[in-house]
Order: structure tokens, then sequence, then C-alpha cells
């Protein structure tokens, strides 16, 4: 994985892995707001031929209010990613690290957001442990 992100692999096909990570995300606080189906998108756009890749954009809305009043413009860093794709026999869920995302954010915002990118990345580690956890 790569260092801005957390993953995890689950035996499985995409669409029967989905739903167990749209509930371990809802547990944890966050809705789905987003889902973009990458594989049939650049089939449309493309003609281009992808295997199964999902990206859906997260949201916890009390820690996105938090974030927002401390700086409207954090707005380009949200929602978060989950990306949901298909390895062989397997799917990888890899989740944007919140710290790493907010490692861009000025200083002084970021002093008056604490704890937030801790919370949030504390949460979403809970999803995949979740996840991780069903799979046993």
């Amino acid at each position: 994985m790569s260092n801005y992100g957390m993953d995890i692999r689950i035996k499985g096909k995409l669409e029967e892995v989905k739903p167990s990570v749209v509930e371990a995300l809802k547990a944890q606080g966050f809705g789905v707001l987003t889902e973009i189906d990458v594989q049939k998108t650049l089939k449309q756009k493309i003609g281009v031929d992808f295997k199964p890749y999902l990206i859906l954009g997260a949201c916890n809305p009390q820690l996105a209010h938090h974030a927002l009043s401390a700086d409207e413009s954090i707005g380009l860093l949200l929602p978060c990613n989950v990306v949901l794709k298909q390895e062989g026999d397997a799917v990888e869920v890899s989740i944007l690290d919140p710290e790493v995302m907010f490692s861009v954010v000025d200083p002084e915002i970021n002093k008056k957001l604490a704890e937030l990118p801790r919370e949030a990345k504390d949460r979403l580690q809970a999803v995949l442990t979740a996840l991780e956890t069903q799979e046993k």
C-alpha cells in the first residue's frame, strides 16, 4: 500500500464485499455520499476494459462540520475516499489516511482542529478492523 492510505484484503467479489464496507462505515458514523464505478466509466468514456474498481466518497457529518467550521477550503479535501478494487479472488479495500490528507492544511488551521485528523483515522481504522474481523 502507498504511504497515504490504509488497506486490507477480503476474499470475495467486489459486489459481495461492498455492502459490508458500507455497513462498517455506517457503524463509525460515515455515510457514502458518492460512488464512482471506475470500470464502467472507463468503458463508457474511452472504451477501455478495467477491473472492478469503485471509489466511495465517505463522510462523517460531525467531523466534516468541525473541519469546515475551521476552514471552508477544507471542502477541497472532502469526502474521504474509500477504494474497492478486485484483485483476483479478493477485494482490496483502501482508505485515504486523514492525517496525511490534513498534512497539507495550514498549520494554524491544524491547531484549531487539534485531534480531528486522528479521530477520523481511528474511526476509519476501526472500519478496516471490523471488516477484517468479519473475514475470519
